[in-house]
């Protein structure tokens, strides 16, 4: 912070003739801030999505074998894209708690 207070002065007496008053750079220093922390907020929310390959292949014996059902898979399938619960939930119409029971019934499984 003292840093940067320190620059802002620099640039002062090297670049304006005029004296700026400290709220002109308090105003700034919270300017810079308010971006980073809007920035840093995007980031850290922003989810990436996940493209599956689009000549992917569905192996029913695998399937079979380990007793995933249609509706557990479809679930899987959804989890593998990076989606919440929540909107697993809202995409194939059903409440949160059976997409955890789902999940968990998926966990033990795999």
């Amino acid at each position: 912070m003292a840093l940067l207070f320190g620059l802002l002065k620099f640039i002062e007496y090297r670049f304006y003739v005029y004296d700026l008053g400290t709220e002109v750079y308090v105003g700034t220093i919270a300017l810079m801030f308010t971006g980073l922390g809007a920035w840093i907020g995007w980031k850290l929310t922003h989810r990436k999505r996940i493209l599956l390959d689009p000549n992917f292949v569905v192996n029913e014996s695998h399937l079979q074998r380990f007793g995933i059902s249609k509706r557990e898979y479809e679930v899987l399938e959804l989890i593998a894209q990076g989606l919440s619960n929540r909107e697993i939930s809202e995409k194939l119409f059903v409440s949160p708690n059976t997409v955890k029971t789902h999940s968990s019934s998926l966990f033990i499984k795999l």
